[in-house]
């Protein structure tokens, strides 16, 4: 039976239980969110002991090689010396904030020190008392601060306390960027498609913008998807953009047409789509072959839509997903 040594104490790990099993269980607190590998939030440093290949699957090479690996996911076959990781966190500060609609909170992060990343990757975001989540972020490099569109859950702690009690000038830390779903400026003529549901939207934000940013020749469709209208946001600001770039088209969409939403359509004079976002975009492409592909937002839609598009001829390496997991706690 294998053993953990961290901070003094040592602890012994049961059978089919994680690194990070072991110390919850045992009334360590450590950082955490989704628990499935993805958010890399439990990220921990191994001083002795080997590390599981599956145990770093998806971390930078520096960090590899450094001894970091996540927890969630660490079974461990020998003994462990593990230390925290606080050196990767890098403080921020709260500078801007403002409802984007009835239930999306924007969050604009000024970072105290150098922080390389591109829109559309995701940063966690952790709070004095250790609470972590995942946020992605919709801003560019050039910006020097990080935007963040963060839906309010009725039992999230994190949204809420960010929502009614963090205030301008807050200080907290994020860790990151983790990801691949951005735009790399490689393939100007190549058409991009963009499909969002919810928050979804953030990452494809930055990513437009950025490709916008950078000259993109080939043509930007982008579907944003909710469940009415109150649930959209940034719609002026895409139509306008749609207005200034010819290559770019933007395709708002709702499962549900509300008398009262048709007369703010009406006010807007611009189409919102109605019906199933996966369904809006084979109706409006008809052929998929050698577009690029970046889905973000609901994990169903996510990945049934990946499917769909490889079974239209999109290449899997040019589809970059973004499946928004809820937290585990």
């Amino acid at each position: 039976m294998a053993t953990i040594k961290y901070k003094g104490e040592v602890f012994s790990v049961k059978v089919n239980e994680t690194v990070l099993d072991t110390l919850l269980n045992n009334g360590i607190a450590v950082k955490n969110s989704c628990r499935s590998g993805v958010c890399q939030s439990c990220v921990l440093k191994a001083e002795k002991g080997s590390l599981t290949e599956k145990s770093q699957q998806g971390l930078k090479d520096t960090l590899k090689t450094q001894g970091y690996f996540l927890s969630c996911m660490s079974y461990p076959e020998n003994d462990l010396e593990i230390v925290s990781s606080t050196e990767l966190q890098i403080p921020v500060t709260i500078i801007d904030k403002k409802m984007l609609n009835s239930d999306v909170l924007y969050i604009k992060l000024k970072y105290e020190k150098d922080f390389s990343f591109y829109a559309g990757q995701f940063i966690n975001l952790i709070r004095n008392d250790g609470l972590t989540r995942s946020y992605s972020i919709a801003s560019l490099p050039s910006e020097k601060s990080i935007d963040l569109h963060i839906r309010i859950l009725p039992s999230g702690q994190m949204s809420n306390w960010l929502s009614s009690n963090a205030s301008l000038g807050e200080k907290l830390y994020i860790e990151g960027p983790i990801g691949d779903c951005f735009y790399s400026g490689d393939k100007k003529e190549q058409p991009l498609l963009m499909v969002g549901t919810g928050t979804g939207l953030a990452p494809l934000y930055g990513i437009l913008c950025d490709a916008l940013g950078q000259n993109h020749q080939g043509e930007i469709h982008l579907f944003h998807g909710a469940l009415n209208f109150s649930g959209l946001y940034l719609i002026k600001e895409l139509f306008l953009l749609a207005e200034k770039y010819s290559n770019f088209y933007y395709y708002p969409s709702v499962l549900k047409n509300e008398i009262e939403e048709v007369n703010q359509l009406n006010q807007l004079n611009q189409e919102v789509k109605v019906g199933a976002i996966d369904k809006l975009v084979f109706q409006t492409i008809k052929k998929m072959k050698g577009w690029r592909a970046f889905l973000c937002g609901n994990p169903e839609l996510v990945y049934s839509l990946k499917k769909q598009l490889f079974l239209a001829g999109v290449s899997l390496k040019e589809i970059y997903a973004d499946a928004f997991l809820p937290s585990a706690k």
